[in-house]
């Protein structure tokens, strides 16, 4: 059995990762997916003071609260700042790190730091004209998502997404740089849409468990039709 805790991505909430629930569950597995502060049905919770540090907040509060241990964190998207903070500060309590479609940041960067010049205008000014000067508004969902998913996506906007949040994400979230003073556990870089591309692709050191991290996603939740629509729930967030 393995304890998955998934950080999401932006513009996202634990309800993205519900399809994963019963699949994983059935393997005998155990999947958390705590929402972030101002996000989902957290959305009461935004402000302009919510940063990537309150969300790291969010995820350790879990770890420590559920009193979790031995756990494959995963981030996805802009989860995979939140997982990188969480590791430097918890790594006592995980058994590796997988970053799922994910931004890896080294010590001292930012989300928008690891963005191209022009998509960090676009957000930023998406922020101005649109988000009272903090809120950055959700990308559109991919052109090619499954008229399915389409669907499903359709019928949690109406039921769990206040529609005045539009689940947007505070501008602190993406300008805090992420503080990393380096972790020995074993991490693994997945693209989601195609699950063979799966490689251990960097870090300080070569753990010795590198092959367990990879097997224990893989026989869970890599491979799933219903982890690619969880990465599209997020909508490259």
């Amino acid at each position: 059995m393995a304890t998955f805790l998934v950080a999401h991505g932006a513009w996202s909430a634990g309800w993205a990762w519900k399809k994963m629930r019963p699949l994983l569950q059935e393997r005998g597995h155990v999947l958390h997916t705590p929402t972030y502060t101002g996000l989902g049905e957290r959305a009461h919770l935004a402000s302009r003071d919510v940063t990537l540090q309150t969300h790291i907040a969010d995820v350790l509060g879990t770890l420590e609260f559920e009193d979790l241990r031995d756990v494959v964190l995963v981030g996805h998207s802009y989860g995979g700042m939140v997982a990188t903070g969480v590791a430097d500060r918890a790594r006592v309590r995980l058994r590796c790190i997988v970053y799922l479609d994910a931004f890896v940041p080294r010590d001292g960067q930012s989300l928008l730091d690891l963005l191209p010049a022009e998509m960090r205008e676009r957000m930023r000014e998406a922020a101005r004209t649109s988000g009272e000067g903090w809120r950055v508004p959700p990308n559109p969902v991919p052109p090619d998502t499954s008229e399915a998913d389409l669907a499903w996506l359709a019928g949690l906007d109406r039921i769990s997404i206040p529609p005045e949040a539009s689940n947007p994400d505070g501008t602190k979230t993406w300008q805090a740089a992420a503080g990393v003073s380096g972790s020995n556990k074993p991490w693994l870089s997945i693209n989601a849409f195609a699950p063979s591309k799966m490689a251990i692709v960097a870090g300080d050191t070569a753990p010795e468990d590198d092959d367990n991290c990879r097997s224990v996603f893989r026989a869970t939740a890599s491979p799933s039709r219903a982890c690619r629509s969880s990465a599209r729930a997020t909508t490259m967030g």
